[in-house]
């Protein structure tokens, strides 16, 4: 037979003597903290003979926490579970020593405070003796301590409710799988923890430094807050009845909702084992009871801080995504989508031929006359209407805008991507250029009309620039459509042979004109009457 020790009782033994210290350092923390309280209180009113005892009652409640805080040492626990009751004895008696001075010194003090005018100090003066009594019964009933050969000793000994507990914490310890961790210096702050001394406690405390304080006595009880309000961060209980601290911990880590909620946990288990592994599930930090005022003031000041970091830079990842959409939106209200999706591949030089495209030129007749003799801000704003709607149009007939110039719009139909019906559809948008404008005249005193110019055939089509760039169409198809617009006539719209041959299909054509075209010299055109019934 191996004399190993039992790795599952080593365990077993750690938690046992966790919740040990635990049920021991609940009133020791109380009793700590009340002594600092109470000479805090005592030297802000000058009362020097409460100072002298009150200083007496914190040496012993040190030295009671100091010794409290062995408990989990591996030479200490060794030396408690091999004397069994001779063990527990001398625990009972070295734990007894500092604590009879604090109830001495305590009740002498609770006598004299009315000749010292110093009444107020009453409710923390009893609030320490209730928990030095009830420590004092604590070790009363400590009769004796489990032996290490097995696990079941340790779990047995105790009650049906510890006993689960300490089979949950130590199949959580054993268990416990990595979990990928996904303003101001005060913060609304949850503190949990089951025993009620504790939570009172730490909340005045961190109250007093101005923080917002909920508290909650259980991990069910935490997580359902937690779902109900946005805390800053969570001082987390490791042992507790209902769920332990590492499944809570877990539990907030897996949620996304709650993941990035800040946690430190602060339990009497100490070990390095369950530090990594409170750290492994995702705690900030990890603390000890019974803690340094002044280490937990500094570790909840860095967790806020962190805190505040991380909300600042899910803010500024916000801001980026929103400014990055703005952009791409912007750059798609410049550029074909086509055109840009090729730029996002590392394209540096967008040009390309197109055999079978057309191109319309509009101008506003009379547009220069009236400009010079209405305000600025008129001006502006009867383009805009115009060009609003000519862009609106444009869209829905899935065309593309290439640019304006002054009173000036040019469309093209084909380019970036080929479409059988390039024709139509850019004589169509001529129709519905003429009728905006006609119903624009109503609002005016300065009756304008449109002139515009068709024409269809191979373009070259690329990007220019490299500061204020767009997608414009070179050739001579867009020269012909220019000087068709200048050469035609108010509210009509003129085409070439080759675009009046695309659509006499589906509208009607005026009889062929004979037109001198500059550059070109004569050239037969035809003006569109009408839709084909």
């Amino acid at each position: 037979m191996s004399d190993l020790p039992d790795p599952g009782a080593q365990q077993a033994q750690v938690v046992w003597l966790a919740n040990l210290r635990q049920n021991l350092i609940s009133p020791v923390s109380a009793i700590v903290g009340l002594c600092e309280l109470l000479e805090g209180e005592a030297g802000r009113l000058n009362l020097n003979e409460a100072a002298t005892d009150l200083k007496r009652i914190s040496q012993a409640a040190t030295e009671l926490s100091v010794y409290v805080d062995q408990l989990l040492h591996p030479d200490m626990a060794v030396k408690l579970t091999g004397d069994g009751d001779e063990g527990a004895k001398r625990l009972r008696h070295d734990l007894r020593t500092p604590m009879n001075a604090i109830r001495g010194y305590g009740e002498m003090l609770l006598e004299d405070l009315e000749d010292m005018n110093a009444r107020h100090l009453e409710a923390d003066l009893l609030g320490l003796l209730e928990h030095t009594n009830a420590l004092l019964k604590q070790i009363d009933i400590l009769a004796s301590l489990p032996d290490n050969s097995s696990a079941n000793s340790f779990t047995s000994h105790e009650g049906s409710q510890s006993a689960e507990m300490f089979a949950n914490l130590v199949q959580s310890l054993r268990s416990i799988d990595p979990i990928a961790k996904t303003a101001v210096l005060t913060g609304t702050i949850l503190v949990v923890d089951d025993v009620e001394a504790n939570r009172a406690l730490l909340a005045r405390r961190l109250e007093r430094e101005g923080h917002a304080v909920r508290t909650a006595d259980g991990g069910y009880s935490a997580l359902q807050k937690m779902s109900q309000q946005a805390f800053d961060l969570v001082l987390l209980d490791l042992m507790m009845p209902d769920i332990n601290g590492y499944d809570v911990l877990r539990r907030l880590k897996e949620s996304e909702d709650l993941r990035d909620i800040p946690v430190i946990m602060i339990s009497a288990l100490d070990e390095i084992e369950g530090v990594a592994r409170c750290i492994e599930v995702g705690a900030e930090d990890y603390l000890p009871k019974p803690f340094n005022p002044i280490l937990l003031q500094a570790r909840i000041r860095a967790a806020l801080e962190k805190n505040q970091w991380r909300a600042r830079e899910r803010h500024y990842l916000s801001q980026m995504e929103i400014e990055k959409q703005n952009y791409k939106d912007l750059l798609h209200s410049i550029l074909p989508q086509k055109i840009v999706a090729r730029l996002n591949e590392g394209e540096t030089t967008i040009a390309d031929r197109h055999d079978d495209v057309t191109v319309l030129f509009s101008d506003i007749v009379g547009f220069t006359e009236m400009s010079a003799n209405l305000p600025p801000a008129q001006v502006v704003h009867y383009l805009n209407r115009v060009f609003s709607g000519f862009d609106k149009t444009a869209s829905e007939l899935e065309v593309e805008k290439i640019k304006t110039i002054g009173d000036a719009y040019m469309v093209a139909a084909g380019v970036p991507d080929y479409r059988d019906d390039h024709a139509k559809v850019i004589v169509e948008m001529a129709h519905q250029m003429v009728s905006q404008v006609e119903a624009l005249n109503h609002e005016f005193d300065y009756p304008l009309h449109i002139r515009i110019g068709i024409h269809s055939g191979p373009v070259v089509a690329g990007i220019i620039g490299s500061h204020r760039f767009l997608y414009d169409v070179w050739g001579d198809t867009v020269n012909f459509a220019s000087r068709l617009e200048s050469s035609g006539a108010p509210g009509r719209i003129q085409v070439s042979e080759e675009t009046a041959r695309r659509v006499t299909h589906c509208f009607d054509l005026s009889d062929p004109m004979d037109v001198r075209i500059k550059g070109k010299g004569q050239a037969k055109t035809f003006f569109i009457t009408g839709r084909k019934s």
